[in-house]
């Protein structure tokens, strides 16, 4: 299989992912930015993190390991144009603070590592 059908496959498959992010967004159920994200995990609110695969070094690092210190789930599996895409701002990190979208979005991302 040539790059640009990877790719194209690749897309569509985060399709799913992408759309209920954008509904969570409009749900308001999501906090953006590193600062805030940082916060919300401390403070055990944080039900999912998506940091985008091509982040800061240093920023995906820190909010990985904070992430497995309070047991939140994260995910590198969109891009940083992906997730700018769905929810409309310019972001690298995103939090999902209710637990139906979390457990969606997990089911989401197994089926998407499983279907690579």
């Amino acid at each position: 299989m040539n790059r640009l059908v990877k790719n194209c496959l690749a897309m569509t498959n985060k399709q799913p992912i992408i759309q209920l992010l954008g509904l969570a967004q409009r749900a308001r159920e999501l906090t953006t930015g590193e600062n805030l994200a940082l916060k919300q995990i401390r403070q055990g609110k944080a039900k999912f993190v998506f940091i985008a695969r091509d982040a800061g070094a240093a920023s995906a690092k820190k909010l990985t390991d904070k992430c497995h210190f309070y047991h939140v789930p994260v995910s590198q599996s969109l891009t940083r144009q992906e997730i700018s895409q769905a929810i409309g701002q310019t972001r690298t990190v995103v939090v999902v603070n209710q637990t139906g979208f979390a457990k969606k979005f997990q089911q989401l991302i197994t089926n998407l590592n499983e279907g690579e």
